[in-house]
C-alpha cells in the first residue's frame, strides 16, 4: 500500500441558508470553525445539508476539497479572486497536497480519532454555478475533474485543524478517483470496466448500480457502437 498522508488545514460546517436567486435553503454556506468537531456517520456536528437526496446522508457525511483547485478557478475567473478561497464551495475539509489522482475508491483515512472512507466524487451541480454567480461554473468543475470527494463515516471521533490525514488501507489502488471520474464520462465505456468498477470496495452502493445498469445497457446496445 502507498503511505499517504497530509494535514488537515481548515474544517468548515454551515447552517441552512437561502440560495440566490430562487432563495431554495442550501448548506453550502460555510463557516471555518476552530478547536475540535464531533464527527459522526452523519457528518460534522454542526453541519446541515438542505437537498438530503443529493448531499449529506451517510455515503456523504463529509465533503473533502483540495485547497489547490481554487487556483484553477482564480485563473479562470481573476474578478472573484476574493470569493474564491477554501469553503465557498460547501466543503467540509480543506488540505493541499491530496487530490483525485492521488486518492482511490474505497481508500480508508483516519483524521483525528475517526475513521472514514471514501465513497465518491462529488457530483457538480447547479449550487455551485449559482454559490460563485457564474453560469458556467459547475460545468467547469465537471470538465476539469475538480469534483473533491465524499466519506462514509467507519468510525465515529472528533477532528481539528492541524489533524493528519492518513491512508490506513486501499482496497482498489487502479482506481483513482480522476480515472473514475474519467471513465464515467467516457461517452461509451468498456462495459466490463464499468463491472469491475460497480464492484469496487466502499464505492457508493447507488454509483455501483449506476455504473451496473449502464453497463446492461451497453452490452444491450453495443459498447462499441458508433
Amino acid at each position: 500500500m502507498n503511505q499517504l498522508s497530509t494535514t488537515l488545514d481548515q474544517i468548515f460546517v454551515g447552517d441552512l441558508r437561502p440560495l440566490a436567486p430562487e432563495g431554495q435553503m442550501s448548506g453550502v454556506f460555510k463557516e471555518r470553525v476552530s478547536g475540535p468537531v464531533r464527527l459522526s456517520p452523519s457528518g460534522l456536528e454542526g453541519d446541515r445539508q438542505g437537498d438530503r437526496v443529493h448531499h449529506g446522508g451517510a455515503q456523504k457525511a463529509l465533503h473533502h476539497f483540495p485547497a489547490e483547485h481554487y487556483g484553477a478557478f482564480r485563473r479562470r475567473w481573476p474578478q472573484l479572486a476574493g470569493l474564491l478561497v477554501p469553503g465557498v464551495l460547501g466543503e467540509n475539509l480543506s488540505t493541499t497536497g491530496l487530490d483525485e489522482r492521488q486518492v482511490c475508491i474505497g481508500d480508508i483515512f483516519r483524521i483525528g480519532t475517526a475513521r472514514v472512507q471514501l465513497s465518491q466524487p462529488r457530483q457538480p451541480c447547479w449550487k455551485i454555478s449559482h454559490r460563485l454567480g457564474v453560469d458556467e461554473a459547475s460545468r467547469f468543475v465537471a470538465q476539469q475533474g475538480l469534483t473533491g470527494w465524499y466519506y462514509r463515516v467507519l468510525d465515529a471521533g472528533t477532528l481539528q485543524a492541524g489533524d493528519e490525514i492518513e491512508l490506513l488501507e486501499r482496497p482498489s489502488p487502479d482506481l483513482s478517483l480522476a480515472r473514475y471520474w474519467a471513465v464515467i464520462n467516457e461517452h461509451r465505456p468498456d462495459a466490463g470496466l464499468l463491472r469491475r468498477m460497480a464492484a469496487a470496495p466502499g464505492l457508493a452502493p447507488d454509483k455501483a448500480a449506476r455504473l451496473l445498469e449502464r453497463a446492461n445497457w451497453l452490452d444491450a446496445n453495443g459498447s462499441h457502437r458508433a
